[in-house]
């Protein structure tokens, strides 16, 4: 594709809106005029008793006397004729005195009284109402401090919209930091494109699409794609989640979608970015009893479906939108004229991959042993953060060991790290339990190794890892699948039951290891009756619904079946997972002796990987029964010999 220059905009000269802060700090500076106008400046006046103020009195020092509810105020009799050099006291009136007038009288002292409260409720109130305004004033100085750009949290702001402005030359992210999503890429490469040369798609009378949808796994690159759309595009780019828009107070949400956009509209051209858009747009029709009611979440995918096209047009601003949830989304949403294109940003392949790989590993040393393709082939099913996270604990680990490069068994350790969990080595197994694991482990691999639709075997281990794994048996697959035929699905529900298998094979009995093997093979028993439609007695019909297409760990839900399909579902699911356990005990009877050996070289190595493992593994030998059950998925009665088992002589048949 032919690379495409970005001419460099012109900055913006619009004008700033007015803050609220600004209005904050006005009307504060106002509030301090006017204390300092109308609130009075008395002399401090000097506080004596009240039997010095008598004695004065007495004295005929004193020259005038004014009289109030609560104290009383005197001035001295100066020597000097100058007044203001009259000293001003002042005293506390323990108890009414009736006798003070009458004593004042006597020696001709003037007197006067304020009466009770004077003044004081017309001058409190005003008071208390500048006090009130400077608080609230005050309050919403300190809470708009983090407004600057919507990002605060102020509860004077609450309807704003928090998304972050980025303005061009503030993202160094562009498309040279995205690879392995070429196809993704190619298309937003056309939003760029008709920012930046709208002349020419105006002439040919082509329309930019309204809104674009990434929709994909976790960890695939969708909110790296949008950051380098913002590094590459040179407009105002707006950044918000979908979660921001929803509050606890009705109306919140839909007052941000207006604010977002209508700021949105003021920078023309520009891109609007909602991450995890599931949170603010899920269907209306799994409301529930909302529906149709006053649900804040609904008037604000309203105010959404609206801004993006409605009977105002939104001219000049493209709202780019990612979600891991496309099939919650609400159908209105989804449409043309709304979100026009939607782009699929899935896990790489192979090629892909390597990109990915070159792109971290261009801040790393790497030594000379380091093979990215290699690594490539070795990562199926990884996805773009996956591969970031393992160029990094490859260089964790090489510092660890104090290297001055990575090398390639780091990157081996840290694909196991990755895929199996941290290695337990303060996990210390007993004799009968590293016995157990070992017969377990070995189990897995010659059962994988002879059945179709299973990764190759690369290594073996009794080293406990990750949370409750005391062995593992590391399968990597030799290349990219993309479906999976009956017989290997069957192949690998065998392969799951082999540890066990071989537990009952050797020890007679069985242990709590295999649960998490039997719990998978469960899961997949299940997909191969109600999901994929490959029973043979209830045919090609889904009794499961498909709704999580991008999130693993997630069940499906069952259609509303009869209590007679139930049944047979069940009875379905347990045929399938009892034929695969006697096809994975009748191979490992028939390679009992490779069992065996197998089991006692990794007692004493305790892991077992490369070439000695891969020729031990060549030895092993399908059987009669093993081939039936692929190519018909069904074992006749009685089918399998009695085989005896050690330990406690139990003995079953197939």
């Amino acid at each position: 594709m032919e690379e495409i220059k970005m001419p460099k905009r012109q900055k913006s000269t619009k004008t700033p809106q007015s803050s609220p802060v600004g209005w904050s700090m006005i009307v504060t500076a106002i509030c301090l005029i006017l204390f300092s106008l109308f609130i009075p400046t008395t002399p401090v006046n000097k506080s004596q008793p009240y039997s010095k103020f008598i004695n004065l009195v007495e004295s005929d020092r004193v020259a005038s006397v004014t009289i109030g509810s609560s104290h009383i105020e005197y001035v001295l009799k100066s020597p000097s004729i100058d007044d203001e050099l009259k000293q001003v006291f002042t005293t506390v009136i323990v108890e009414q005195d009736t006798e003070l007038p009458k004593l004042l009288r006597q020696h001709q002292v003037e007197f006067s009284a304020t009466p009770s409260n004077s003044g004081n409720g017309a001058w409190g109130f005003i008071k208390f109402t500048l006090f009130f305004f400077l608080i609230l004033n005050l309050a919403s100085f300190f809470f708009n401090r983090g407004q600057q750009g919507g990002t605060g949290t102020s509860p004077f702001g609450i309807g704003r919209s928090n998304a972050r402005i980025y303005s061009e030359g503030t993202m160094d992210v562009t498309f040279d930091d995205v690879a392995g999503i070429d196809e993704a890429k190619a298309e937003l490469y056309e939003i760029v494109d008709f920012l930046q040369h709208q002349v020419k798609y105006s002439l040919l009378g082509a329309k930019i699409p309204k809104g674009v949808l990434l929709v994909g796994p976790p960890g695939t690159g969708k909110t790296l794609l949008a950051k380098a759309i913002a590094g590459e595009a040179q407009v105002p780019f707006f950044s918000i989640s979908g979660s921001e828009f929803i509050e606890m107070f009705v109306g919140v949400g839909a007052s941000r979608v207006r604010d977002l956009f209508d700021r949105a509209k003021k920078y023309a051209p520009a891109i609007v970015f909602i991450d995890e858009l599931d949170a603010l747009g899920k269907s209306r029709t799994a409301a529930g009893s909302l529906m149709g009611g006053n649900d804040e979440r609904e008037q604000t995918l309203n105010q959404l479906l609206a801004e993006m096209d409605g009977f105002e047009p939104n001219t000049g601003v493209i709202l780019l939108a990612a979600t891991n949830r496309p099939e919650v989304l609400d159908p209105a949403l989804l449409r043309p004229g709304r979100f026009d294109r939607q782009i699929v940003v899935d896990r790489p392949d192979k090629s892909g991959r390597l990109a990915i790989l070159e792109v971290h590993a261009r801040n790393v040393r790497l030594a000379g042993d380091v093979d990215l393709d290699k690594l490539a082939a070795r990562t199926p099913g990884f996805a773009g953060a996956d591969l970031a996270n393992l160029i990094n604990e490859a260089a964790l680990l090489a510092a660890r060991h104090d290297r001055p490069a990575v090398i390639m068994e780091d990157f081996n350790e840290a694909i196991e790290r990755i895929l199996t969990g941290l290695e337990k080595k303060s996990r210390i197994l007993n004799e009968i339990e590293k016995k157990t694991v070992a017969h377990h482990e070995v189990g897995h691999a010659i059962v994988g190794s002879l059945m179709p639709g299973t990764d190759k075997i690369e290594k073996i281990s009794i080293v406990p890892r990750g949370i409750g794994a005391l062995g593992y048996t590391l399968q990597l697959p030799e290349e990219d699948r993309f479906l999976m035929i009956e017989d290997e699905i069957r192949g690998r529900i065998t392969t799951l039951l082999g540890g066990r298998s071989a537990e009952e094979l050797i020890f007679g009995k069985v242990s709590t290891g295999a649960s998490d093997d039997i719990q998978k093979a469960t899961d997949l028993a299940e997909r191969y009756v109600t999901l994929y439609g490959m029973s043979d007695r209830l045919g090609p019909i889904a009794f499961d619904k498909v709704q999580q297409q991008f999130l693993q760990g997630m069940t499906n839900p069952r259609r509303q079946v009869s209590p007679k399909i139930a049944e047979e579902i069940d009875r379905e699911v347990q045929a399938v997972i009892d034929s695969a356990h006697q096809v994975a005990i009748a191979i490992l009877q028939n390679n009992h002796e490779l069992l065996k050996e197998l089991a006692q070289a990794l007692l004493e190595h305790e892991i077992l990987e490369g070439e000695q493992l891969r020729s031990q593994l060549q030895k092993a030998r399908k059987t009669e029964i093993a081939d039936q059950w692929l190519q018909s998925g069904r074992l006749g009665q009685n089918n399998l010999p009695a085989h005896n088992f050690a330990g406690n002589g139990k003995s079953t048949k197939g």
